[in-house]
């Protein structure tokens, strides 16, 4: 049975020693972990998250009255924060999630991509993504990278064509070193051909598959003074309980299948890029 994410996690490492726009990412502090995607669905293929950022500003939710604009009632004081993610030692800052198959099934003819690579195999598709994803990453602080404009601010959007160009130039960047075929030729196998060549596809994935790691809602205590203007009925906030720290105990080996997945019984897997 193939380790997807594995697999996955040895060619990010390989393209950022290549690609020198990439060279500042620390890989082992990048976690590679796999989420449910049919193949048939529509959604992301994979997505870069942050669990370093700091936390928020204190701040509270409020209503007011339509006619009078005064507020009514308002929430407690709360920040939001990012969840603690190690292996071991080692902190984590972002995690890369693939949607397993449909990640697996990603072609270039089906996509918008297809221009950008003229004359190049399907599965550069997934290279392609592969390379956006280490490009969210960003150098100058934690976070996800910010896109500058032409007059030198920044957009509210990570994405962008001058974004989309950049990861164009990277992924030929990368194939014009001649990699090593063995670090990507995975990628040119569909789901099905992985499962039929190896027996099997298999990945890390969290225990609490479908979920995983988030930022996440804290009530202040003690609260803050009301401010100016907000002499008004507090509502308490309702929060669901999360876990805020997760270890390599919170990881385990999940096989997929075309329609769903499964837990395998095997020991504790990290696969940290």
């Amino acid at each position: 049975m193939i380790d997807y994410t594995a697999r996955l996690s040895l060619l990010m490492q390989d393209i950022v020693a290549r690609v020198p726009t990439l060279s500042f990412i620390d890989t082992s502090r990048v976690l590679v972990f796999a989420r449910a995607g049919r193949a048939n669905a529509e959604g992301a293929y994979a997505t870069c998250h942050c669990v370093c950022l700091p936390p928020s500003e204190p701040g509270y939710y409020f209503w007011r009255d339509r006619r009078t604009g005064q507020l009514t009632r308002r929430s407690e004081w709360f920040v939001t924060k990012s969840p603690q993610v190690r292996i071991g030692t080692r902190p984590i800052d972002y995690m890369v999630s693939f949607a397993l198959p449909r990640f697996c099934d990603q072609m270039l003819s089906r996509s918008r991509k297809q221009v950008h690579y003229k004359g190049h195999p399907n599965w550069v598709a997934k290279l392609d993504t592969i390379v956006h994803e280490l490009y969210h990453i960003d150098p100058a602080q934690p976070g996800i990278r910010r896109i500058e404009r032409a007059d030198g601010t920044y957009s509210a959007n990570c994405h962008g064509e001058r974004f989309f160009a950049d990861v164009v130039a990277m992924v030929n960047q990368y194939l014009d070193t001649k990699p090593n075929p063995a670090a990507y030729d995975f990628l040119q196998y569909s789901f099905d051909e992985l499962t039929s060549r190896f027996g099997g596809l298999a990945g890390t994935a969290f225990r609490v598959f479908p979920s995983y790691p988030q930022r996440y809602t804290e009530v202040l205590d003690p609260q803050p003074e009301a401010p100016t203007g907000a002499a008004c009925p507090v509502k308490p906030l309702k929060l669901p309980r999360v876990t805020r720290q997760f270890t390599e105990e919170d990881l385990m080996m999940r096989e997929f299948f075309r329609d769903g997945s499964r837990r395998l019984p095997s020991r504790n897997r990290s696969a940290a890029a």
